[in-house]
C-alpha cells in the first residue's frame, strides 16, 4: 500500500465530525506535509472530508446520490448569511424540509422531526423543544440563545444558526435554494454505472496466453483490464493483441499500455465521447491511487445516456441540441439547418455557430493528433443568412499546428457558397 493509500485509509477510519489537519496527518503517519495535503484534497473529491467555514476540515459521512441533491446546514448558513451558535459537528447533515415556528408550542412540535429545520424568532422554549425532536434551529432577527440550548446542540450535533434576516425573507431564500436543487439537471457519473471487478474479470500482467484463454472461456469476454500485483491498472488486452502470442508468452509483453481510463467522478457523457471517437468497447475505472475498481462498457454508457435522455425533467444544453442535426463522416461534416439553429433574421445564431465549431473541431483534431481540444480564441469574420431546411458543410484549414496549440480557419458553405467563416486558436490537451 502506498503512502497516499495509507492516508486515505486512515482518514476513512476516523469518526464522523473529527477534525483533520495536514500537520497532524503528516505527524501521525510519518509522511511529508505535501503528501498529506494531496491526500486530503483527494479525500475531499471523493466525499470523505469537507471544509466548513470557521470549523476547518472535518471527516464527513459520504453522501449517496439522493443526498447530493439535498441542502446541508452548512449551505444554509451561506444562503442566509448567518452564523453558527452551536452544533457545529452537525453542519454536514442534510435537511428534507423546514418549518416556521409561528404557532403555539404544542402545534409547532407536530411538524418537527430529524432532518427538519425550524425557523423561529426569539422563542427559547420552542428552540429547545425542536432540538429534543431532532430538528435543527435557525433563529431569525439576529437574536442569540441560551447556554443551555447551545450545550444541548453541541452534545447532539444539531446545528443552531442565527441570521439577521426576518423569518419571511429567510423562508423565501431557503425555499428558493431547495427548489433550485430539485430542478437542477442530473449529471450522470461513472460511479452510477460502474461494474466492480473480481479475479475472474481481470488479467494479471504475469499471466500467459493460456490464462487469457481460460478466463475468456469461463466468462465469455474477450477484453480484460491488466493489473499488477498491487492491482494498479497497467494495460488492457483484447483478442487483437493475442493474435501473435504463443501459449507461454506473457501478457505484459503484448498488452496495450497506458489505456484510456475513467474515474468515478468522470461524466458518462465524457466516456461516451471518448469510447465512440476511439472505437473502444471497454473502459477501465480507477480510484485516486490508480487502482482498478471496475469497468464500464460502451453498451453500459449508451444505455445510461438513453435512459436519462428520456427523463422529462432533464434539459439539454445547446451543444446537445446542435449535435442532433450534425452528420460526421470520414470525408465531411454536414449540418441540417432547422428553425432551432437560426435567429429571427434567418442567420445562424452566434451561440449555435460556436457550438457547431466546438462539436466538429474535436473530430478534426482527433483525426490529426488524437488529442482533446479547448478553444482559446474564436474570431467570427462573417455570418450570412441561410435558408431553413438547407444543408451546411463545415470545412477546416489547418494554418499552423504545434505541440500544444493549433491555429485553424473554419468555413461553412451552403451549395458551394460561403455562409460563415471564423479564425480559431485552440489548446491541445493530452
Amino acid at each position: 500500500m502506498t503512502k497516499h493509500e495509507q492516508i486515505l485509509s486512515h482518514i476513512e477510519s476516523l469518526s464522523i465530525g473529527q477534525k483533520i489537519s495536514v500537520r497532524k496527518i503528516a505527524k501521525d503517519l510519518n509522511v511529508s506535509e505535501g503528501t498529506a495535503y494531496r491526500a486530503i484534497k483527494d479525500a475531499d473529491k471523493i466525499g470523505l472530508v469537507a471544509t466548513i467555514d470557521r470549523v476547518g476540515t472535518v471527516r464527513i459521512e459520504k453522501k449517496s446520490r439522493e443526498e447530493i441533491e439535498q441542502l446541508t446546514y452548512n449551505e444554509i448558513v451561506k444562503i442566509v448569511e448567518g452564523e453558527v451558535l452551536g452544533g457545529k459537528n452537525g453542519l454536514t447533515k442534510t435537511l428534507n424540509k423546514f418549518a416556521i415556528g409561528a404557532m403555539e408550542l404544542n402545534d409547532v412540535v407536530k411538524y418537527l422531526s430529524s432532518n427538519t429545520l425550524l425557523i423561529v424568532g426569539n422563542r427559547e422554549d420552542v428552540q429547545l423543544a425542536a432540538l429534543k425532536k431532532g430538528s435543527a434551529v435557525l433563529i431569525t432577527g439576529g437574536f442569540s440563545t441560551t447556554q443551555e440550548i447551545i450545550k444541548y446542540a453541541n452534545e447532539h450535533d444539531l446545528p443552531v444558526l442565527s441570521s439577521q434576516y426576518d423569518t419571511y425573507l429567510v423562508a423565501n431564500l431557503i425555499n428558493k435554494a431547495m427548489y433550485n436543487q430539485k430542478i437542477r439537471k442530473e449529471i450522470l457519473l461513472v460511479e452510477d454505472i460502474v461494474k466492480p471487478v473480481n479475479d475472474n474479470s481481470i488479467i494479471f500482467d504475469d499471466m500467459t496466453l493460456f490464462d487469457y484463454k481460460e478466463k475468456a472461456d469461463m466468462t465469455g469476454h474477450s477484453r480484460f483490464p491488466v493489473v499488477d500485483k498491487s492491482r494498479h491498472l497497467v494495460g488492457i488486452v483484447t483478442s487483437k493483441e493475442i493474435i501473435k502470442m504463443h501459449e507461454d508468452d506473457k501478457i505484459v509483453h503484448f498488452m496495450t499500455r497506458n489505456p484510456l481510463k475513467a474515474q468515478l467522478n468522470t461524466t458518462v457523457a465524457s466516456c461516451a465521447h471518448m469510447m465512440i471517437w476511439e472505437g473502444i468497447e471497454l473502459l477501465p475505472v480507477i480510484d485516486v491511487s490508480k487502482k482498478l475498481i471496475g469497468v464500464i462498457t460502451r453498451k453500459d454508457v449508451l444505455t445510461a445516456m438513453q435512459l436519462i435522455g428520456r427523463q422529462p425533467q432533464v434539459g439539454e444544453k445547446i451543444n446537445d441540441q446542435v449535435a442532433k442535426y450534425m452528420t460526421i463522416t470520414n470525408d465531411n461534416i454536414k449540418v441540417q439547418v432547422t428553425p432551432l439553429l437560426t435567429s429571427q433574421y434567418g442567420t445562424l445564431s452566434k451561440g449555435v455557430f460556436v457550438a457547431l465549431i466546438e462539436e466538429s473541431i474535436r473530430y478534426e483534431i482527433r483525426k490529426l493528433k488524437k488529442l482533446e481540444v479547448m478553444i482559446e480564441s474564436l474570431n467570427i469574420i462573417y455570418i450570412k443568412a441561410v435558408q431553413i431546411e438547407s444543408e451546411i458543410e463545415i470545412h477546416y484549414d489547418m494554418l499552423d499546428v504545434g505541440r500544444n496549440f493549433a491555429k485553424m480557419e473554419v468555413t461553412m458553405t451552403n451549395e458551394s457558397q460561403n455562409v460563415a467563416k471564423a479564425l480559431i486558436i485552440c489548446q491541445l490537451i493530452n
